[in-house]
């Protein structure tokens, strides 16, 4: 049985950035991602010939999660607001893993920087189209980006997000 291409590609990245989130970026070498992806050496340099590479496949995915995760809210309509604060405190998504590996990628390198900032951009112009109010849509992605932190840090409180819709609501949202 042929083995499925893109399936091994995803189990790679899904490696590195696990290795990237526990290890920092000196721990996610070649031979460590492919030994947690329970791939050989050579299977991981066919899919990705570097570390390099291996980044790219990295940040190139965070893109891909991110116009999906757009979409979603979108097609959550009046909601889209609610939609991003709700999701905002998810950890454990794919979303999430890469958001953690382009972090730590981010300390040593500026494409993830910009990766970053791509991110932050689509959210926001998501929510500023829909509220139709940069103010109000950056307060929006900065409680997101809170309630995400706390989450991230076992921090979070399970009313926090009821407070904020309360809030939201005497808001008119």
């Amino acid at each position: 049985m042929a083995r499925n291409s893109t399936d091994t590609k995803e189990k790679l990245l899904d490696a590195f950035d696990i290795l990237l989130d526990k290890q920092g970026i000196s721990g996610a070498t070649l031979d460590a991602v492919a030994a947690k992806a329970g791939v050989s050496k050579g299977g991981l340099l066919y899919h990705y010939g570097s570390k390099a590479e291996l980044i790219k496949g990295s940040l190139e995915r965070l893109d891909r999660l991110v116009d999906e995760d757009v979409e979603s809210m979108k097609a959550a309509g009046e909601r889209l607001h609610l939609y991003y604060l709700e999701t905002s405190a998810e950890i454990g998504t794919p979303l999430d893993r890469s958001l953690i590996a382009a972090s730590c990628l981010a300390q040593e390198n500026d494409e993830a920087k910009s990766a970053l900032r791509r991110t932050r951009e689509a959210w926001f112009n998501a929510l500023n189209n829909h509220l139709g109010d940069a103010d109000m849509a950056m307060t929006i992605q900065l409680i997101g980006d809170g309630m995400y932190f706390n989450q991230n840090f076992g921090l979070s409180q399970d009313e926090a997000l009821a407070h904020v819709k309360n809030v939201l609501a005497r808001l008119g949202l």
